[in-house]
């Protein structure tokens, strides 16, 4: 079986976690917490780090098992296999959205001529390439891309540093903190998305001690890396707009990318800033697409080229369902908060206290 290392755990992680969320996080967030959002974001990303580790400590307990098969050891086989199947059907689904994201982005803000089933052809040909391929090369493609994406974002946010209005970063606090709560709650859904890919890739991991070790500090890595830099998305869009058009602004990140200059010669480049950034897209769908398959041959042990395409052809029924605008963010919010967020909140933690409470009783089942 193909192994990932513990530095590819981290960088591929951390590349999922990051995935899209730095372009509608800001609006996401703001909408609830005001002015003082950008505070809440690193707090509520780090729920990921006690969910990461209480995967890996799954993963310690139960070296030869994948998740389903943990939850048919600890939960029994028929509802072990329903967490399975609900995995599949969830991660189709959601990838399938992503899809129809990426399509619109790149349709509305550079392309708008070319027709949305060119975008989504076109992605699903790289993403299934990259699935196919194997998740070291997937791993690999991440360790080249991300580094990438974080300079984007850097760059993106120094040069909008000079469109700052300095008084829209105070009075701070000036609502209290239940504001960072509510904004802390919103972005929990992305860190339920990255857990779900930890659960598929678990048993892709080295699973010696030393290198277990390494998994759990690539976790903390990885979480507040991205936390961080959308913690810095957040700020500077509050800065330059003003909470209430940030809140607007769906994507206002690429807004921010039309407004850059450079010595007043060079300006409107954010379609530089997106060719960096599809690759964020890619990653993420192409998660989800591996987790599908990995799914499919988990529960039903069908595997091979066939089943592959079929996702494929899932993933691409679902993003032209989808074709474009409010619909299409209502419905990925919508499967966020109320299918991925409950399905994975609650699955971990009950899939680690069952196996803790053997553990103390002696009870071997690995």
């Amino acid at each position: 079986m193909e192994r990932i290392s513990s530095h590819q755990f981290m960088i591929l992680g951390a590349a999922v976690l990051m995935g899209t969320t730095f372009l509608p996080i800001a609006s996401i967030v703001t909408g609830v917490g005001g002015r003082d959002s950008w505070m809440s974001v690193l707090p509520g990303l780090a729920l990921g780090v006690p969910y990461g580790l209480m995967v890996l400590s799954l993963l310690e307990q139960y070296p030869r098992q994948n998740l389903i098969q943990i939850s048919e050891t600890l939960l029994g086989k028929w509802m072990g296999r329903i967490m399975g199947v609900l995995y599949i059907l969830i991660t189709s689904y959601f990838g399938g959205l992503l899809l129809a994201q990426a399509g619109s982005i790149y349709e509305t803000s550079i392309m708008p001529l070319t027709p949305l089933w060119i975008f989504y052809l076109g992605g699903l040909l790289l993403v299934f390439y990259l699935v196919s391929s194997g998740i070291e090369v997937l791993a690999r493609f991440s360790e080249v891309t991300f580094p990438l994406i974080v300079m984007a974002l850097l760059l993106n946010i120094g040069l909008s540093i000079p469109r700052i209005e300095q008084g829209e970063f105070l009075p701070i606090l000036s609502e209290g903190l239940k504001p960072l709560f509510l904004g802390g709650l919103k972005t929990i859904p992305f860190i339920m998305e990255y857990i779900l890919f930890l659960a598929g890739i678990m048993a892709f991991l080295p699973k010696d001690k030393k290198e277990l070790g390494q998994l759990k500090k690539g976790v903390w890595r990885a979480v507040f890396l991205v936390g961080f830099l959308n913690t810095l998305v957040v700020l500077m869009q509050i800065l330059v707009f003003g909470p209430s058009e940030t809140i607007r602004l769906v994507y206002g990140l690429l807004t921010l990318g039309k407004m850059v200059e450079v010595s007043r010669t060079v300006s409107g480049v954010e379609s530089l800033f997106m060719g960096v950034w599809l690759g964020a897209l890619v990653i993420k769908i192409s998660a989800f697409y591996f987790l599908a398959t990995w799914g499919l041959e988990t529960v039903f042990g069908w595997k091979g080229l066939k089943w592959r395409l079929a996702i494929g052809v899932v993933f691409f029924g679902i993003a032209l369902g989808y074709m474009r605008g409010p619909s299409l963010i209502m419905e990925i919010e919508a499967v966020d908060n109320y299918v991925i967020l409950p399905y994975a909140a609650v699955w971990i933690p009950t899939l680690w206290v069952i196996s803790r409470w053997k553990k103390g009783k002696g009870i071997n089942e690995t």
